[in-house]
């Protein structure tokens, strides 16, 4: 799967499990460490935990382990490195303390929202 495609994949994972303010950052036109950041926010350690879970089990899936995860253990900040694609899962608070998205404010982004699900007429 493409890193673009990846990145996708987990918003709509952690959209799945009602992440809030969901963004993909491209960041391949600058000296970052990886492709795509995915970041999202959270209401809670168990809201964390969920969305964590839910990507991770998602990604495995389709073929996609990441090659490393810190933050498991604390829930505050989750990051979940799948190379190409970097996931940061923030409780709200910590992600207005960390502010990645100003930190790497020159690289394009785009806020993901969640796709709109069509009822069935009876």
């Amino acid at each position: 799967m493409a890193p673009k495609a990846l990145a996708r994949v987990c918003c709509q994972l952690a959209l799945d499990k009602k992440a809030e303010n969901v963004i993909i950052m491209d960041l391949r036109k600058m000296s970052a460490p990886t492709d795509y950041f995915v970041i999202c926010s959270a209401t809670s350690d168990k809201h964390v935990k969920a969305i964590v879970d839910n990507i991770l089990e998602g990604t495995q899936q389709r073929g996609h382990r990441p090659w490393h995860v810190e933050g498991y253990s604390a829930l505050r900040w989750v990051l979940m490195d799948y190379v190409d694609v970097v996931v940061h899962v923030f409780q709200e608070e910590t992600r207005r303390f960390y502010s990645l998205e100003t930190l790497w404010g020159d690289a394009p982004s785009e806020e993901v929202k969640p796709k709109l699900r069509r009822r069935r007429r009876v």
